[in-house]
């Protein structure tokens, strides 16, 4: 059955797949978001030092009460993106799921800006989202959530996964993608500069800056040239360091 538009996973073998590529190490704990049946989340239950699993879909709650039973699972009923996940206790250290794709990506980012003690994910995906998180400037597909994935973590393609894993199968293809955090990634204001930097992409950086800071056209342009990049460099040419760094230049300079 669909419920609210999900794609179960079906392979047992992949299911044992994405246990071991997560690497759960002793004292783990886990955040699964879209418990679906629960047959992801019976295997992390297994290893993990304690399971924080979120499920939107009441329905499914028969299929999920062995899941709920267990002494080492917190099962949150609820919208993962409107769920205080900051609150959970134990706090998580890892992110292992069969992610809702119509949310993936602001939720991988979520949790990266809001959950400082994750250092590892390692999710099921679009395999079209897996390729913009990791897309290297200058690419199609590289905009503002490569820039803000990659300010904070090392993102790879783990593996490309078969649609026929899944019931129903889904019109799209699915990967499994792994993100190690290396720092704490943007703060609010190189945040803001990413997303403004994105927002006209046919413009340079400079002009998609002053039509959200209407004075900033002169500043971007003077900073980029300090860092040896050009003055009318669009902003899919700069990569998430330069970000970074133009951030903190435009910053001192205000």
């Amino acid at each position: 059955m669909v419920r609210l538009g999900q794609n179960f996973l079906a392979d047992p073998n992949l299911l044992d797949a994405i246990v071991r590529d997560a690497e759960l190490g002793e004292g783990e704990v886990v955040l699964e978001v879209g418990a679906g049946e629960g047959v992801l989340s019976e295997r992390l239950a297994d290893v993990a030092s304690h399971l924080h699993s979120v499920e939107l879909d009441r329905r499914l709650e028969p299929a999920l009460e062995p899941l709920a039973a267990r002494k080492n699972v917190s099962l949150h009923w609820g919208d993962a993106m409107k769920l205080d996940l900051a609150a959970f206790e134990p706090a998580p250290t890892a992110v292992v799921s069969n992610l809702p794709y119509s949310v993936a990506t602001p939720l991988i980012l979520r949790t990266i800006e809001q959950l400082p003690a994750v250092g590892r994910w390692t999710v099921m995906v679009q395999r079209e989202i897996a390729e913009r998180l990791r897309a290297a400037p200058g690419s199609r597909t590289y905009g503002s959530p490569s820039v803000i994935a990659q300010l904070a973590c090392e993102v790879r393609l783990i593996r490309k996964v078969d649609p026929a894993v899944f019931k129903p199968r889904p019109r799209v293809d699915s990967a499994i993608l792994g993100l190690r955090r290396t720092g704490p990634g943007a703060d609010p204001s190189t945040h803001e500069l990413v997303r403004a930097a994105f927002s006209h992409r046919r413009k340079s950086l400079a002009r998609s800056l002053e039509h959200v800071r209407p004075g900033s056209l002169g500043p971007a342009r003077a900073a980029l040239e300090e860092l040896g990049l050009a003055a009318d460099a669009r902003a899919e040419s700069l990569s998430p360091d330069d970000f970074a760094a133009l951030s903190a230049k435009l910053r001192a300079g205000a």
